[in-house]
């Protein structure tokens, strides 16, 4: 529940900042304002403060300006307006200024992240220590890709399809730039040059680890779950597992495969605690009725604070929203050329359970998805489909070019295929939000 009300939560910034751009803009222009809401459907909390009413309503999946003249509702398309207040329709503005108080709803989430991210680095931020560390394999997992090209633990990541890498950090946008095209790693295995190539059909839009390649990770545990099997057999944070029953463990990720492979029965597991070797026995603990058995461990993963200055920590921030919006139009640009599978496509859902999952951990976590969730929010309203935002600046643009606007009969029509593309999108968001939740 808490996961679920801090997403919410976050969610409803994101739409706040949105509708507040149009907000504000249409006020700058004189445009009368009759309504801000918060979410769709029944009205939860309403005031009226001078000439709008303000809402929270019960649907937290948006939110919407309503201003006179424009939408349904009173004062609204086809409400009859004074000579007196025509002049504050929206319908009345220029196109220039119809343009400009659409557009700026987007432009308040993509504006959002170079304000928060400053933050968030200002504030310092708890990174992997192995982030800046170079890219060298510690794992290969077996059946992956990776295994299937020729990978071997110890082998250093020099370039990815000609972008050089020095940290894992750097791997990440360059294999975004590669999808849907072959990968050309170019490698220094034990001192000496090597290539290795994986074919189109990769899923490495989420990183190295999605097509099989991980860091180096040792089999110390950094915190155990209350009321699990590790908890009540005695093991303790900083225990170093060398056994699973007959099998030596070298690396944290075979400790999933070495417990499935145990299932619903006991089983021996020897650490190592002060130089001691201590053991324990262990019955794993099905989770649900699926088949996927869980000792209840995490691993201890070294992190390094850093904490950024003024100056530094505004062109970290910035630096970093850059990244994040080339990213997210190369994700968009590989998607409709069909490089990317639409099953990376995650709704409401999946925001929800990411906001929610961030909101647990520290501010500068917080503010970091809040910027990347903005980003995507910002960039999805401008795609020219009716219904959205940028579908309506296309409209404006028409109207501009060819000195008329676009038919009312034309209009309706586009907006009619854009609210069956919109459900379409998503139905497909939901139905990879309830697959991946099944999945895990």
């Amino acid at each position: 529940m808490i996961t679920i009300a801090a997403g919410i939560v976050m969610l409803g910034i994101l739409v706040f900042v949105h509708e507040l751009g149009h907000f504000c803009v249409a006020k700058f222009c004189g445009v009368k304002v009759l309504k801000f809401s918060l979410g769709f459907g029944p009205r939860l909390v309403s005031r009226r403060w001078g000439e709008t009413e303000y809402m929270v309503c019960a649907i937290p999946l948006g939110g919407y300006v309503q201003m006179l003249g424009e939408g349904g509702g009173e004062q609204g398309e086809d409400a009859e307006i004074s000579p007196d207040e025509e002049q504050r329709s929206f319908a009345k503005q220029s196109i220039a200024r119809r343009m400009a108080i659409v557009a700026a709803g987007p432009a308040m989430n993509l504006i959002l992240p170079f304000l928060v991210l400053p933050l968030a680095y200002l504030v310092g931020v708890n990174l992997p220590a192995y982030l800046e560390e170079p890219p060298c394999v510690g794992y290969v997992i077996p059946g992956s890709e990776a295994e299937a090209a020729g990978f071997h633990k110890g082998d250093c990541i020099v370039q990815i399809s000609g972008h050089k890498v020095a940290t894992w950090t750097d791997t990440g946008p360059a294999l975004v730039n590669s999808a849907g095209e072959p990968i050309v790693f170019v490698l220094d295995r034990s001192g000496q040059d090597s290539e290795l190539t994986i074919a189109p059909e990769h899923g490495a839009l989420e990183g190295l680890q999605s097509i099989g390649l991980l860091p180096d990770q040792e089999a110390v545990i950094g915190s155990l779950a209350p009321g699990m099997p590790a908890v009540e057999a005695g093991l303790e944070a900083g225990d170093r597992i060398v056994f699973i029953g007959e099998r030596e463990i070298v690396s944290w990720y075979e400790l999933k495969d070495a417990i499935q492979e145990v299932g619903k029965q006991p089983v021996t597991i020897v650490v190592e605690r002060n130089q001691e070797r201590l053991s324990f026995q262990i019955v794993p603990e099905q989770v649900d009725d699926s088949n996927s058995y869980l000792i209840g461990i995490a691993p201890n993963q070294d992190t390094v604070f850093k904490r950024f200055s003024l100056g530094e920590s505004i062109k970290a921030g910035a630096g970093r929203s850059m990244d994040l919006i080339e990213l997210t139009l190369v994700f968009i640009q590989k998607l409709f050329a069909g490089h990317v599978s639409t099953s990376n496509i995650g709704g409401p859902i999946t925001v929800v359970q990411i906001a929610g999952q961030a909101a647990q951990t520290d501010i500068s976590s917080i503010l970091s998805v809040l910027a990347f969730l903005s980003i995507q929010l910002g960039i999805l309203n401008l795609l020219p489909i009716p219904i959205l935002d940028g579908g309506h600046l296309f409209f404006y643009t028409f109207e501009m070019v060819f000195r008329r606007p676009l038919s009312l009969r034309a209009r309706e029509w586009a907006q009619q295929l854009g609210l069956i593309l919109l459900i379409m999108l998503m139905v497909l968001a939901f139905y990879n939000d309830i697959v991946r939740m099944i999945g895990n």
